[in-house]
């Protein structure tokens, strides 16, 4: 099992280099990343955008481009269409966004004609380490799906899912969060809790134990729960921190990174290729730490 970024690193590391396709990558924290990740021979990267500007930040950076292939495209559109035509095509296995707007990219993963659908749901995954908490858990979904219904909910529960399955969690434990442990009627992510953990016993969400509405204190502390008097075996000790909505999503991803400390991944997820798509406000670490996931969910 996964237990740490540098674990993660580590065995992705060993499985040699993939073919990473960058859109727009005339970025500086980009191409750091990407130039961390070549390094240790985790990706083989392919850059696409204004050559001469990402020439320059590489120059910069101490990126020897030599032996990278790099397509001169200076429309950020075009360069988004051609980094996702190599993904469908085969070229590489990984899209990365870079200086581009995120709806721009999306638009060309999810073209019927070069995208990457499959007929899932596409949502956004992100993978913490945190130095309060046991365990790595995901936190889904702070970046795609602004208010998702009951049945989006479901879909992003099942990517959130495979991920656990592919570090190593046999059983992933899914918290579904909302502002209260008790079913109201005036609060649907309450009535979305239950309706999902009911969906979970009569088997129609698998491979995991799904369990609602929490607040996120006995989500994650089995001492909080106790307190509240709820029994579960998923309070304090979830995988999976699923989210009402992108706010709530958006605030926990950005509280645990600027106010805990926490070491993070972020992946569009549900596409054909996982998709690193990482805020500008993101760490270089977390930069590389996303295509470090990225990379080793394809082996």
């Amino acid at each position: 099992m996964v237990e740490t970024f540098e674990s993660l690193f580590e065995k992705t590391k060993k499985s040699g280099p993939k073919k990473i396709a960058v859109a727009v990558a005339q970025d500086e924290d980009v191409l750091g990343a990407v130039k961390l990740a070549y390094e240790n021979k985790i990706v083989d990267p392919i850059l696409v955008g204004d050559e001469e500007k990402i020439r320059e930040i590489a120059k910069e950076l101490n990126f020897d481009l030599s032996n990278i292939e790099v397509i001169d495209e200076k429309d950020g559109s075009l360069a988004a269409r051609k980094a996702t035509e190599l993904v469908s095509s085969g070229k590489a296995c990984v899209l990365m966004k870079g200086l581009i707007d995120t709806s721009i990219i999306m638009k060309q993963v999810l073209d019927h004609e070069i995208g990457l659908r499959t007929g899932n749901v596409i949502s956004h995954v992100a993978l913490f380490e945190v130095p309060t908490y046991h365990k790595m858990f995901i936190v889904t979904d702070a970046a795609m799906l602004i208010a998702p219904d009951l049945n989006q909910k479901k879909g992003i529960i099942e990517n959130a899912v495979s991920i656990s399955h592919k570090l190593g969690v046999d059983i992933p434990k899914v918290a579904v969060l909302a502002a209260k442990e008790k079913v109201s009627e005036k609060m649907e992510a309450t009535v979305h809790a239950k309706l999902l953990k009911e969906m979970n016993e009569r088997g129609e969400i698998k491979g995991c134990i799904v369990d609602g509405p929490f607040a996120l204190d006995n989500a994650v502390s089995k001492e909080s729960a106790r307190i509240k008097g709820i029994k579960s075996e998923v309070a304090g000790d979830a995988d999976i921190l699923l989210v009402p909505d992108i706010e709530a999503g958006n605030v926990l991803y950005k509280a645990l990174t600027f106010l805990a400390n926490a070491k993070s991944a972020g992946l569009i997820v549900g596409a054909r290729n996982p998709i690193v798509l990482t805020s500008r406000a993101d760490s270089e670490e977390a930069k590389l730490n996303s295509i470090v996931l990225a990379t080793f969910l394809t082996n």
